[in-house]
């Protein structure tokens, strides 16, 4: 690895002291990208203030990619990719992280940056076969498997002061946002305890970042039945703590489940969901998710970035 390479990271997604979890996910693959040598700078332009913010940001990355010699610019999401691309010293990167590039008026825009900007990098093979372009690579977000681990159910249930004697079912996500159907997650609880069945629903949203693995740890199961996803970072954190997860068929959750026991894909179907629930809490044994999923920890996924860097900065040299 050049270990001299400078990086630009160029988002609207990154924490703030009001919103410490959006988009830590960016924050998370920075830090690792640093822990493995690379010198990397952020430039972070918060768009939940103003949606004119997405406009002025062409500024200050113009003047930093001019003022700086960086080796490349790493754009997260469509929109800091077409900022980006309004200079052209500097060669670009671009993820795709979101359902954004599937559907919507946004997905136009994906396929039209990718073709603008030197190198594409989807987080699933859905978002590549969206993008249909020839050298677009497959590099999910990575796991903080020293966050999201394994602890002891009672000890995490008594922390978060939740019931020791029931069956706990878990939904982590924005309850607002349709898509990722709460509903019927709350329609499934709400049926199985008609049925007599000692469960309750957790719902955790709008919860410190770090205490997310002791929801994973305290609860029996997760469910996700999503509309849409582009490669959901809750399925592969709950891997690494070996919580089962009944999901719907979307992104990339087929293969980072695959092979992992007591995990199931599931329709958007209240009975369908209730099924697989009532096998997995026949089965209270903990998955070997941590095992199978290895492959998402920060580290692993920081050496594949910086894979796509060097490929970046030598056709650079070559030109």
């Amino acid at each position: 690895m050049k270990r001299s390479m400078r990086v630009l990271v160029f988002t609207h997604m990154y924490p703030t002291t009001k919103n410490p979890a959006w988009g830590i996910f960016v924050q998370q693959q920075v830090e690792s990208l640093i822990r493995e040598g690379v010198q990397v700078e952020v430039l972070h332009i918060d768009t939940t203030k103003s949606k004119w913010l997405y406009l002025w940001s062409f500024l200050p990355l113009i003047i930093k990619a001019y003022k700086e010699k960086y080796d490349l610019v790493h754009a997260h999401y469509v929109f800091a990719g077409l900022v980006a691309r309004s200079q052209f010293r500097t060669p670009i990167v671009v993820t795709h992280h979101g359902d954004e590039a599937l559907l919507g008026w946004q997905s136009p825009l994906c396929w039209l940056v990718s073709r603008l900007v030197d190198k594409t990098i989807a987080v699933s093979q859905p978002i590549k076969d969206a993008i249909n372009l020839t050298g677009t690579v497959v590099i999910p977000c990575g796991v903080d498997f020293d966050l999201f681990k394994p602890m002891d159910q009672s000890e995490a249930r008594i922390a978060l002061g939740l019931p020791q004697e029931k069956k706990l079912i878990l939904f982590v996500g924005d309850i607002s946002k349709s898509l990722k159907r709460a509903d019927l997650v709350q329609d499934t609880v709400s049926y199985l305890q008609s049925q007599g069945k000692k469960v309750d629903l957790v719902i955790a949203y709008k919860q410190p970042y770090q205490t997310i693995p002791l929801y994973m740890n305290a609860c029996d199961v997760m469910v996700l039945p999503s509309e849409r996803e582009g490669s959901p970072q809750v399925v592969k954190e709950a891997m690494a703590c070996n919580l089962p997860i009944i999901v719907s068929d979307v992104g990339d959750v087929k293969d980072v489940i695959a092979g992992v026991e007591n995990c199931f894909i599931c329709k958007r179907d209240v009975m369908d969901i209730a099924e697989k629930i009532t096998v997995v809490l026949q089965n209270p044994c903990r998955t070997n998710g941590r095992e199978m999923t290895s492959r998402y920890e920060l580290s692993a996924i920081a050496k594949r970035i910086i894979s796509v860097y060097e490929e970046v900065t030598r056709k650079k040299h070559i030109t």
